[in-house]
């Protein structure tokens, strides 16, 4: 496993985010075969990384509603 440095990565809030301060998701995108995702409540806490085909199978099964609790 190879180690990723997002020290200087650009994020964006996800616009499915909840406008009042809530939950609030970011994603980094700057990474061709990854994507990280971290919490913009905690900017230097811990960010979770995907493979890229990983995270859009993920948000694909979600959008189909194939994701159930």
């Amino acid at each position: 496993m190879r180690s990723i440095n997002l020290s200087a990565a650009t994020w964006r809030k996800s616009r499915h985010s909840n406008q009042d301060g809530g939950a609030c998701v970011e994603v980094c995108d700057d990474f061709a075969d990854v994507l990280a995702v971290r919490d913009s409540k905690d900017p230097q806490g811990p960010a979770l990384v995907f493979p890229t085909e990983s995270w859009t199978a993920f948000v694909s099964v979600v959008k189909d509603g194939r994701f159930t609790r």
